[in-house]
This record gives C-alpha cells, sequence and structure tokens, in this order.
C-alpha cells in the first residue's frame, strides 16, 4: 500500500513540474488529484492497521482474562480458607482483650489515661489558630505525646523538653488536658493584645 502511495506522490510531483514548466494548469490540478488520492490511501490504510491492532489487543485481553478468571478461581478457594483460620485467630485473640466498660479507671486521676498519660485537651479552634502563630515556651516529656504548660502539676519530677508551641505543634505534640495549654496561652495573648492597645 505504502509503495502506491509513493508512486502516486512521485508522479504528482513529475505532473506538478510539468505543469509549471508548460505553464499548463490541466497537468496542476491532476497533480493535486493524484495527491488527494494518495492521501486517501494513507488515511484507509492508517484506519485498517488501528482496526486489526484493535482486534489483536481485544483477542490478547480475552486470553489474559480467561487466565486471570482461573487463577482468581485458584486463589479464592485458598483465601476463603486462609480468612477462616484469621477470623478464628481473630475470635480468640478477642476474648483476650477486655470489653468495652470493663476497664477500672478507678486508681487514675480525672483527666489521664490509663498509662498514666493525661488526656488531649479539646482545643478551640480560635485558641489553636492563635498558638499555632506563637513561640511561647512549652514543656514535652520524652515519649509522651503531649506538650504542657510549665506549671503542669503532672509534670511534676519529669525530665522535660523546652520548645515553642508552634513547634511542639508540627512535631505532632497535642495539649495537655490537665494544664490545658491552649487555652491558656491563647487567654494570655488576648490579655495581651488588649492590655497593648
Amino acid at each position: 500500500m505504502l509503495y502506491i502511495v509513493l508512486v502516486l506522490v512521485l508522479a504528482a510531483l513529475g505532473l506538478l513540474v510539468a505543469a509549471l514548466i508548460t505553464a499548463n494548469s490541466l497537468w496542476a490540478w491532476i497533480s493535486i488529484g493524484l495527491s488527494v488520492v494518495a492521501g486517501l490511501l494513507l488515511v484507509f490504510d492508517w484506519l485498517r492497521r488501528r482496526k486489526k491492532r484493535a482486534a489483536e489487543t481485544d483477542a490478547d485481553s480475552d486470553a489474559e482474562q480467561s487466565d486471570a478468571e482461573e487463577a482468581d478461581d485458584s486463589t479464592a478457594a485458598e483465601k476463603s480458607d486462609a480468612d477462616d483460620e484469621k477470623k478464628s485467630e481473630d475470635a480468640e485473640q478477642t476474648v483476650l482483650m477486655p470489653a468495652a466498660g470493663e476497664l477500672d479507671d478507678t486508681d487514675e486521676a480525672p483527666g489521664t489515661q490509663r498509662n498514666g498519660d493525661p488526656g488531649e485537651e479539646k482545643s478551640d479552634p480560635e485558641d489553636v489558630a492563635i498558638v499555632s502563630e506563637l513561640e511561647t515556651e512549652v514543656v514535652v516529656v520524652d515519649e509522651y505525646p503531649r506538650y504542657h504548660v510549665t506549671s503542669c502539676a503532672w509534670l511534676e519530677a519529669r525530665d522535660t523538653i523546652p520548645l515553642g508551641i508552634g513547634e511542639a505543634r508540627q512535631l505532632g505534640f497535642t495539649p495537655c488536658a490537665l494544664c490545658t495549654p491552649d487555652a491558656e496561652i491563647a487567654g494570655q495573648h488576648r490579655d495581651k493584645s488588649k492590655a497593648d492597645s
């Protein structure tokens, strides 16, 4: 097909040169006609090849799909066996864990969790917006997720690390529920702003 197109293009070129030399417009029109026919043949050949590729792709995907279905059938049986084993293991493990409400927190101080770590302060969004911009110093305790004001009762004799409150929040620390650092520092900032104005 491409050879035919090449011959037509060369013939159109020859006729165009002849039309320019002889100043005969008929040769130019014939050259244009041959060029259009060559272009149509190229489009026809491109469409034919595209259709052939699509048919081959469909045949390949059908073969892959049937192979995948066979593999899925065999793995589905294995997976269901594994799921049954996992469910039985989960059931055994669940028995060992206490149900909700069975934990006894009577010996813990209010606002602390069972492991002695204070709970997280439920901060007001306005307070969070204020303290995120500040670099007021708070303290953290290594391996505990909360930050505190220095006067927090939970700190007692623990070794503390000073940080700016904005940096502490960026590092993933959360405010302590006992000393409520977000509310306290935001309140101090508001009081200071009122006094300044």
